[in-house]
């Protein structure tokens, strides 16, 4: 069994919360590399905001951060959001369980009333 760090995927599942964490993450991985002010134009974000998204990216360890003279470059890391999708994945039998149960309650009560829904609120 896999031991997981509940502080990283804690920290994983905090900064991925955020939608413009995830839109960050997203541009990286089409263009890994990209400078903080690069990142920054599309986002409509001015640097201190967007410093403060990636110092929260940067805790979680999902990007790192490399200073070439007066640029700042941003990679990806894909270490802690593989642990997080492991870490899902051991509940996926569960959620799928869950699922086959509500269908077949579902199903079973259209077999025991065959009635349409909006029928039966006319018809009341």
């Amino acid at each position: 069994m896999v031991k997981y760090s509940s502080v990283s995927i804690d920290r994983t599942f905090s900064a991925l919360a955020d939608a413009t964490r995830r839109a960050i993450l997203l541009r990286l991985r089409d263009e890994p590399g990209l400078s903080v002010s690069e990142l920054a134009r599309p986002l409509s974000l001015k640097l201190p905001g967007l410093m403060k998204h990636l110092d929260v990216l940067s805790d979680a360890g999902l990007i790192t951060r490399t200073k070439t003279g007066r640029t700042v470059s941003v990679q990806p890391v894909v270490a802690p959001m593989r642990e997080a999708m492991e870490w899902l994945h051991r509940y996926e039998s569960m959620w799928t369980a869950s699922l086959d149960r509500l269908v077949a309650l579902v199903e079973q009560d259209e077999q025991a009333d065959p009635t349409p829904p909006a029928r039966k609120a006319k018809s009341t």
